[in-house]
């Protein structure tokens, strides 16, 4: 089974299961690229923000309500492939 990128009713975790190979797998690689791509240009942009001088209390407060949904979102991508590569390791070689 695979953790996926998104959440279902009432906040419960999504799974699928399959090969890998699938449209839901195909879709959910897709979405973890964009949410990984958009951690990084958040990133950037915290950097930036934090570094001026100039910046206000609520712009840094926004921006730690976006890291915070962000870092969500990718301890959930982290989780998935954990558990994917888990999976892939014979029995006698995990810890």
């Amino acid at each position: 089974m695979r953790l996926l990128p998104w959440k279902g009713t009432g906040g419960k975790p999504c799974y699928v299961v399959g090969d890998g190979t699938g449209y839901v797998s195909r879709k959910a690689d897709e979405v973890e690229g964009i949410q990984l791509d958009m951690a990084d240009e958040l990133l950037g942009h915290a950097a930036d923000l934090l570094a001026d001088d100039g910046s206000t209390a609520p712009q840094v407060r926004f921006l730690a309500g976006r890291l915070t949904e962000s870092l969500h979102q990718i301890v959930r991508v982290a989780e998935s492939r954990g558990a994917r590569l888990d999976a892939l390791l014979p029995a006698d070689d995990m810890p």
